[in-house]
């Protein structure tokens, strides 16, 4: 072979007659092969960022952004009265601010919760993610720790801002780190639970308004409908019943978590605790929620024709 023949011309000139090779200039990857352990990383990081709108348009930004700035203000308000007020603590525990600022963490979660997914099926790109060295539980897992770790970045941000806050007003390091690590432990789970709960909600449909719709309608209803008949229940004297509605909501699970276990207040009526023997219940079912909900999303994804 000379100088001059390249290996597409070697190979034209070995075909058989009337056959022809066409180089259409395409050039091939000769780097480094990364496996599915990076596509994960990749498809994670990626979905972080555009949870809150970083990579995307600036409209995607406004969201994030003014739900950010809502929840935030809490905190500097309660920090700000502690220090001018020359207090020895904050007046609002971190867990209590968590279960506080359901209502915007829920919003964050819906409007979250249908980007990372349902356009996805909207669109049909879920054949080209299969295309690469990924499978459909590489899929799943990546989209349910980006979901998870944006609302915990998103719950937790309010939650430093008290740490901070309370530190430069020189209260007790002691106080706010125990406070603190309380608050972050009610973070973790708060956000597993959701993130299973609202990615499992928007995998069922490819429209995004109605993934929207439906998960503030599961988080939303099912808190009104328990808190309304737990205060009935108390009004008429049936106490023992209402610890254990708060098992049928994913906000009351919350809230009955971090006052038994983490030092919260609670905010069910009378400010009833729950027993030991519920609080043990309460634990097991955010644990088969979130596992039952991974699991569920697994099985969305390995239907056919995705």
């Amino acid at each position: 072979m000379s100088a001059e023949t390249t290996p597409t011309t070697a190979r034209a000139a070995e075909a058989p007659a009337g056959a022809s090779i066409h180089d259409i200039g395409y050039r091939h990857y000769d780097g480094e092969r990364h496996g599915r352990a990076y596509v994960r990383r990749s498809l994670f990081a990626q979905s972080l960022r555009g949870a809150f709108g970083i990579g995307r348009s600036a409209k995607s930004k406004v969201l994030p952004i003014l739900l950010l700035t809502f929840i935030s203000v809490p905190a500097v308000i309660v920090v700000a009265i502690a220090v001018f007020t020359d207090a020895n603590s904050l007046a609002v525990k971190y867990t209590n601010l968590v279960i506080n600022a359901m209502p915007l963490i829920g919003l964050f979660v819906a409007a979250v919760a249908p980007q990372l997914v349902s356009r996805d099926l909207r669109f049909n790109t879920m054949p080209l993610y299969l295309s690469r060295p990924m499978e459909r539980t590489d899929y799943v897992a990546a989209k349910f720790a980006a979901m998870a770790t944006a609302i915990a970045v998103f719950t937790g941000l309010p939650l430093l801002v008290m740490f901070l806050g309370g530190l430069l007003g020189k209260l007790k390091f002691a106080d706010q780190a125990k406070g603190f690590a309380f608050g972050l432990v009610l973070v973790a789970v708060f956000s597993l639970l959701h993130a299973g709960i609202s990615l499992l909600v928007a995998s069922v449909t490819p429209r995004r308004g109605f993934g929207v719709g439906a998960i503030i309608a599961v988080l939303t209803i099912p808190y009104f409908a328990v808190n309304a008949l737990m205060g009935i229940l108390w009004y008429n004297d049936r106490l023992g019943a209402v610890e254990w509605l708060g098992l049928f909501s994913p906000g009351t699970l919350m809230a009955g978590i971090q006052s038994k276990y983490l030092d919260g207040t609670s905010d069910f009526p009378g400010e009833i605790v729950v027993s030991d023997g519920a609080g043990v219940v309460y634990l097991l079912v955010t644990a088969l929620l979130i596992a039952g909900s991974y699991a569920l999303l697994n099985l969305r994804y390995r239907r056919a024709g995705l």
